[in-house]
């Protein structure tokens, strides 16, 4: 495969026009229009959303947010974290290496990550390193996220 290039989507009517074609193939739950929607302000303004192209077309994106360490239920020490969201790539770019590419790109900031699963994605995310977190039923609320942690970094004891 060749070199991929995750960058920093703008938030413009261009992006919304690429997000659309996700949400023809993907989950409405894992559609971003929505949340690109309520975001549309400048091209300069921070993005929250990350994608890779193949030539002209988004081909896989997602959502990385950066959670403040005094709402860190999650890991041990509490600390800074990311919460990445919404991970698609369109069917046809399946099996390329590209959701794994994004997964990387987060891992890069050297931070534990927390996701909640869609869809049969299990064994994705544990390809990539991500274990299940022990079940909280106050914190989860339903559901079942997973998380990594760079070293050095343990699970919050439930």
């Amino acid at each position: 495969m060749q070199e991929v290039k995750v960058e920093r989507l703008l938030i413009n009517y261009k992006t919304l026009e690429e997000f659309k074609r996700f949400k023809e193939y993907g989950n409405q739950e894992l559609s971003m229009l929505e949340d690109l929607q309520s975001n549309i302000v400048e091209n300069n303004s921070e993005s929250p959303f990350y994608g890779i192209y193949y030539g002209d077309t988004l081909v896989a994106r997602m959502s990385l947010y950066k959670v403040d360490k005094k709402y860190d239920a999650y890991f041990d020490p509490a600390q800074d974290y990311l919460e990445l969201w919404k991970l698609e790539v369109l069917p046809h770019y399946r099996g390329k290496g590209y959701g794994k590419a994004l997964v990387d790109f987060a891992k890069k900031y050297d931070l534990p990550i927390k996701t909640n699963p869609r869809i049969n994605s299990h064994g994705f995310w544990e390809k990539m390193n991500f274990q299940k977190a022990k079940y909280d039923m106050e914190r989860d609320l339903g559901e079942n996220p997973l998380i990594w942690l760079p070293e050095g970094v343990n699970e919050k004891a439930v």
